[in-house]
């Protein structure tokens, strides 16, 4: 056939001069070299100089590596928006900015000095962490760029900038003329990998196992058992707490439990003559855990009326020996006890717990944390002193075990949700030191701060609840940190006695230093 293969030649097909294939590689820096060229965001700005202003205010990332996916998901998202409320008729000025101070550029640089880190002075370190930051600043502000994302990058706001640091100061400065501002030795997530401590913001959740423990906790001779039960003539009484922190039980200084709860005593199946206090509700997973059998009619009921005799009655450490305190190792009641788990008993050490602390406040205890940065016993705990206090668990269920007041198997766990550092990835320990701290409850900070929630309209609706809720029950902020790569707290510190001063003149001064010397002169 002559005129095979000559059929498209009769179509009317429609040209175009677009390449067939986009070969993005090439031409994706052309696009944006010609936009910056244009200063099309500036462009954009002087178009929509008189309208109303649409400000997204952009959570910085740190200066100490390459972006990756959350940094191009978190960056693109928010383009899009500013794009389209620009093209909406707004006023949209885009600041990016970069949180240059902190751990994660500290790590970045502790790694690559490795064992060079101890040969240099604070000073030299804190240069190199500047010097990194300002590195990884320029590489991840091309690469931001290189999204396309439109924004005022040759003026970024960088958190190591002198008039930045000043503010902070500046910021302080009015938290302690507030009287917001205090210094307290109270319990804080410790990150014993990066020795700081950490703010309830850096903690992550992860699943973690722990050693689950049933000890009882032997009346001192002191008290009569009789006292809440007629049938406790001539007994013996050990009240029953439940931990997965065995490591704090060489810091414990009470037992607390909740004057409304029903509490029962139940005979030891391998202590005749003896009785276990627990809270009725728990009674029956208590024995389940334990591998104890005893009959629901052989426990005694304890009247609720007889329950105010345990008020400030003595009981015995397993292994810690005599009281030190005039309040060490007794019984107090207190209302956040629970009977979600345990034995409506609870264990503790003011120095390493919340409401421990509280407790111990209250009471008359002092904030007793044997554990160092690292996360290791202190010479006070004897038996343990150097080792790892989470790696110490199982030695410390072993000795509870030798000394018979281990009640549940010693291989009991709990596989829990448990705070990790953000960081490290590695769990954290609650461990009282002396901190600075802003007081949230101060001239009702919370209570305005719970309705500036209220006044704010929340995309989508359920981040109002969060946040409320974190606001709600959050405690006071601790602000410091133990490292060197960042904005010091100007207070000063007497070598003498120990006294800190605080003072908010001082601090407006050391801003202003800190404006035309950066925070190094400090």
């Amino acid at each position: 056939m002559a005129g095979q293969g000559k059929y498209k030649e009769t179509l009317n097909l429609p040209k175009t001069d677009f390449p067939m294939r986009g070969n993005l590689a090439k031409r994706e820096p052309e696009f944006l070299a010609r936009w910056e060229q244009a200063d099309l965001y500036g462009q954009l700005m002087a178009a929509r100089k008189e309208s109303p202003t649409y400000l997204l205010h952009d959570g910085p990332p740190y200066a100490n590596g390459h972006i990756h996916y959350g940094h191009i998901l978190n960056k693109i998202l928010k383009d899009l928006v500013v794009k389209y409320r620009s093209m909406a008729g707004f006023r949209c000025p885009y600041v990016p900015g970069w949180d240059t101070h902190g751990l994660p550029i500290e790590n970045e640089v502790e790694r690559d000095l490795g064992k060079k880190r101890r040969e240099l002075s604070d000073g030299e370190f804190r240069e190199l962490c500047r010097k990194h930051a300002l590195e990884f600043m320029a590489v991840q502000r091309d690469e931001f760029k290189r999204l396309g994302v439109f924004g005022d990058w040759d003026n970024p706001y960088l958190t190591l900038d002198h008039h930045y640091e000043a503010t902070i100061v500046r910021a302080l400065a009015a938290f302690a003329r507030g009287g917001y501002l205090y210094r307290g030795k109270k319990p804080v997530y410790w990150c014993p990998v990066h020795r700081t401590a950490l703010a309830e913001a850096e903690i992550e959740y992860f699943e973690h196992t722990s050693p689950s423990i049933y000890v009882r906790f032997a009346m001192d001779e002191s008290f009569d058992p009789a006292a809440l039960h007629d049938g406790l003539a001539g007994k013996k009484l050990a009240m029953v707490i439940w931990t997965t922190t065995p490591w704090t039980l060489p810091a414990n200084l009470a037992i607390v439990l909740h004057q409304k709860f029903d509490y029962v005593l139940v005979p030891n199946p391998r202590d005749e003559g003896e009785y276990l206090m627990v809270a009725k509700e728990l009674a029956p997973s208590f024995l389940a855990a334990c591998g104890l059998e005893v009959a629901e009619d052989k426990w005694l009921s304890i009247d609720k009326a007889r329950l105010s005799a345990l008020e400030g009655a003595r009981y015995l450490h397993p292994f810690n020996g005599p009281p030190e305190g005039d309040n060490d190792y007794k019984l107090w009641f207190a209302d956040y006890v629970t009977l979600e788990a345990g034995t409506g008993l609870v264990h503790t050490a003011p120095g390493h717990g919340v409401d421990d602390y509280r407790t111990g406040v209250k009471h008359g205890l002092a904030v007793y944390a044997p554990v160092d940065d690292a996360g290791r016993f202190t010479d006070e705990v004897e038996r343990w002193k150097g080792q790892k206090v989470l790696a110490a668990n199982p030695e410390i269920v072993s000795y509870l075990d030798e000394l018979g007041v281990l009640l549940s198997p010693t291989s009991l766990s709990l596989t829990h949700s448990y705070p990790h550092s953000w960081r490290s990835k590695k769990p954290v320990l609650f461990r009282a030191t002396d901190q600075w701290f802003l007081s949230i409850d101060h001239a009702d900070l919370r209570g305005r701060a719970l309705q500036a929630i209220d006044q704010t309209e929340w995309v989508p609706n359920w981040g109002r609840n969060r946040i409320f809720g974190m606001i709600e029950n959050r405690p006071d902020w601790v602000l410091s940190r133990q490292r060197l790569w960042g904005v010091p707290i100007p207070a000063f510190y007497c070598q003498g006695c120990g006294q800190v001063q605080a003072d908010a003149d001082v601090m407006e001064h050391v801003a202003t230093l800190f404006e035309e010397h950066g925070a190094d002169y400090w």
